[in-house]
């Protein structure tokens, strides 16, 4: 896929866990798990805000574009 999810990234520079970022966006550790690995086929805005928000950052420092090869 050409789309690139950096959570992990993310909470490792914000030193969140996983439990503790889904309680706080209100989304359950399976699914914030599958968002995590880029299993996702896709994300709602509401929750891409709330994560944006509480990890205090952009979209983009979590979703990339990259060329398939």
């Amino acid at each position: 896929m050409s789309i690139i999810v950096n959570l992990d990234v993310m909470m490792a520079k914000r030193k969140i866990s996983l439990n503790e970022l889904s309680e706080k966006v209100d989304i359950t550790p399976a699914n914030l798990s599958i968002l995590k690995t880029g299993k996702a086929k896709a994300i709602r805005f509401s929750t891409l805000e709330a994560l944006c928000k509480e990890l205090d950052c952009q979209p983009g420092d979590i979703l990339e574009w990259r060329v398939e090869n």
